[in-house]
This record gives structure tokens, C-alpha cells and sequence, in this order.
């Protein structure tokens, strides 16, 4: 018997559950493409989304995912032979490494496995190395890598860049983390950052982003794509240039709702706080139920606040995950991993955009009922344990005049 008879529950990192006032905004007939409505709230949607990022860079907007900009980047910044330099923590800093590779350009992969993050000593002294012929143009890398649920030191890789004294960009990827990791791009020194709307932006897949500083803009290529090109989608002429042809409408129409939520309603400091408490109360369950899983990142501080990965016992993670679909509607992510991890032994628990508590625990209880029904061997108590995390939360938040 399938218990699995009411509304579904989305715990994969990304897409991430959507909220009805989402889908509601993006529910209309399509706007007229050419008329002040539609212009006037893209601006707004610009401007917001530079707030966001906390820059007062340029902003790109494409139909399209995380793939298409980590193209649209390359495209822009690097000619055929350039030379640069990937932190790899995971998997995804590997895919971007891999699409410059297919577009010309020499890339270097500096791997830190799937279990640790980018050590900025190592950034430092490989760029102190890089004295001889032509330097290294950009150092690129994720902020959390969703493979593994990292979470890499932005700052302190800036600061080994800079105390190494060498001239390269410095590019991140924020698919995962914007809106859920305190992320301000100028104040950390960021050059390019990356983004896409369906993760902690709350909004159906389909447009990505580019944020690039004067740096970046003063590095520019000209770009052989007319759809990738920077130029007229950050200073167009016409509004359509923005997009290179028809706008996404109904996405703009989801992202400014989500927006709203985000940086008017919540505020984006409590958004980062909210998925900070969230994040460990999950560790705390997995921590408390031991057995058969573990943390895939042993250290709380490199942790991703987006997104957790969990082993298992051989196996158990690929079961575990169909039970939860099966009997109890939870989608959980599957595992994604190197040649030198099984996947199914992995599964993730995405905790980012529209959450709060009732889902959490939800997931987690589910989560609980799945172990037991596959007499997975684990500890009691971790249920109470992320309870506690967010009752301490809570501990914070105004008393109403009685006192309950």
C-alpha cells in the first residue's frame, strides 16, 4: 500500500519546491513583448537581481540553465588558447572546466576530491608559480558544489589571489547558493559570478544569469556568439536585446514574485539565516542516527547550507530514496558522483528557497520512516535533535504580549 495520496514533497537541490504565489504570477496570457508593463518590471527585475548579488556590476539574463552560463562566460572572457585554472570540489566545477576544454580554451584542474573544499594555500602557491609565459587569465570555481554539498571559502580564496599578487579573474559559480549562502560579490572581491533562477530563487527552470565587475569588462573578448554576447544584453538599444529576441516572460513574471519574497518580505540576511538553521538541523538528524549514514562533509564549516550529502551503506541510499517516492511522496536528489564513488550509496537532502519548518521535519520524519521500513540500523533521537535546532532558533524571535 502506497501512502502516497497527498501533496508531494520536493527535498532535491533544485528544482526546488516553488511556491503557489510563484506559479500563480506566471498563470496570465502572454504580455504584449513590445509594451512599458513588460519593460518596466524587467528593469526591476535587473535591479533586484543586482541587489541580490550585491554588486553594482552588469547582469546578463538567458533562457536557459546552469550550462548555458558557465558557456556564456568562456564565450565572453577567453579566446582559444587562453590559460585557466579550476578549483574542483565535486563535480560541477569539473562540467565547467570540461566546457571551456570543448571551446579551446588550456585548462588546468586543481581537484580536491569530493570530500573536502578548495585549500586557498595551495590557490596561493600554485599562482606565486605562475611566473613563466602566459599567465593564467581566471581562476574559476563553485561556491557549493551540489555533488558534494561543499561549501568553498570565497573570501579566503580571493585573499590567496591577491597575496600571491597575480592579475587572474576570479570567477564563481552561485547556481546552488544564491539566496541561501551570505553571497555579496563586490565586497568579496568577485570578478564574474554565475546564477539561475531555479534553486534558491524559487522559480521554474529556465533563465541563468551572469553578474560581471569592471574587471571582468575591461578583460572582454569579442564574443563570436550573438546570443552569448554581454554587450547588448547588459547596454541594449531596443528591449528585446536583452534576451536576443523575445523575453522570457513568464519566467520575469515568477522572478519578480519571488523577489518580492525574498529581498522586500523576508529580507535576504534572515533568508541566509533561516537556511543556515535548516542546514543543521539536518546534520543534526544524520549526525544522531549514525549506523549507515554519514555526513559527506565531516566539517561543519565547509558544509553547504543548500544542500547535504549523505552516504549510506552499500546500496541503501538508491533504496531509501524509492521508498520515499513510492510510499510517501518525498523526492529526494539522487546521487551524483566521480568514477570513485557510488552513487548508490549517496543520496542528497536539498534544503534551499521556499522551506520552513513543517517541511523540514517532514522530510526528515519521512526520511525516518524510510530507514525503519528498510531496517536500516541507526541511533533514536534525531528527530528531537533537529526539533531542538529550530526550537533554539525560535528562542529568538518576539514573545507576544502574554508571553506564549
Amino acid at each position: 500500500m502506497s501512502l502516497n495520496h497527498g501533496r508531494d514533497l520536493t527535498a532535491m537541490p533544485g528544482p526546488s519546491m516553488i511556491p503557489d504565489r510563484v506559479l500563480r504570477a506566471m498563470h496570465r496570457a502572454a504580455p504584449d513583448i513590445y509594451g512599458e508593463p513588460l519593460i518596466g518590471m524587467t528593469a526591476t527585475v535587473m535591479a533586484d537581481l543586482k541587489r541580490l548579488a550585491g554588486t553594482a556590476g552588469a547582469v546578463a539574463v538567458y533562457i536557459g540553465n546552469g550550462h548555458a552560463v558557465w558557456e556564456a562566460s568562456v564565450a565572453n572572457l577567453f579566446t582559444p588558447g587562453d590559460r585557466v585554472l579550476v578549483l574542483s570540489t565535486g563535480r560541477f566545477g569539473l562540467s565547467w572546466a570540461e566546457t571551456a576544454r570543448r571551446m579551446g580554451i588550456a585548462v588546468e584542474v586543481m581537484d580536491f576530491g569530493f570530500r573536502a573544499a578548495a585549500d586557498p594555500a595551495r590557490l596561493e602557491a600554485r599562482l606565486r608559480a605562475d611566473r613563466e609565459g602566459v599567465p593564467l587569465k581566471a581562476v574559476l570555481t563553485v561556491q557549493t558544489d551540489t555533488a558534494s554539498g561543499v561549501r568553498n571559502d570565497v573570501a579566503a580564496l580571493r585573499a590567496a589571489i591577491d597575496a600571491a599578487g597575480h592579475p587572474a579573474l576570479f570567477a564563481v559559480d552561485c547556481i546552488a547558493s544564491l539566496g541561501c549562502e551570505p553571497f555579496e560579490m563586490d565586497a568579496l572581491g568577485v570578478d564574474v559570478m554565475l546564477a539561475a533562477c531555479q534553486k534558491g530563487l524559487m522559480t521554474p527552470p529556465g533563465i541563468a544569469f551572469t553578474f560581471h565587475g569592471a574587471r571582468a569588462e575591461a578583460a572582454r573578448i569579442p564574443c563570436q556568439s550573438p546570443y552569448w554576447d554581454w554587450g547588448p544584453r547588459t547596454a541594449p538599444e531596443e528591449y528585446y536585446q536583452q534576451f536576443c529576441g523575445t523575453a522570457p516572460t513568464h519566467h520575469l513574471f515568477g522572478l519578480r514574485e519571488a523577489l518580492d519574497m525574498l529581498l522586500e518580505e523576508e529580507g535576504l540576511g534572515n533568508a541566509w539565516r533561516r537556511h543556515g538553521v535548516f542546514a543543521r538541523a539536518i546534520w543534526a538528524a544524520v549526525e544522531t542516527w549514525g549506523g549507515a549514514l554519514e555526513l559527506n562533509i565531516a566539517d561543519p564549516r565547509l558544509r553547504s547550507h543548500a544542500v547535504t550529502t549523505i552516504r549510506t551503506a552499500p546500496g541503501l541510499a538508491t533504496r531509501l530514496r524509492a521508498w520515499c517516492a513510492e510510499a510517501a511522496g518525498l523526492t529526494l536528489g539522487v546521487g551524483l558522483c566521480g568514477p570513485d564513488q557510488d552513487r548508490d550509496s549517496l543520496f542528497r537532502i536539498g534544503h534551499m528557497g521556499h522551506l520552513n519548518p513543517p517541511t523540514m521535519l517532514g522530510a526528515l520524519a519521512t526520511i525516518e520512516a524510510g530507514l525503519e521500513a528498510l531496517g536500516a540500523p541507526r541511533d533514536a533521537g534525531a528527530l528531537e535533535a533537529a526539533a531542538r535546532v529550530i526550537a533554539r532558533a525560535g528562542d529568538s524571535l518576539p514573545k507576544s504580549p502574554d508571553g506564549g
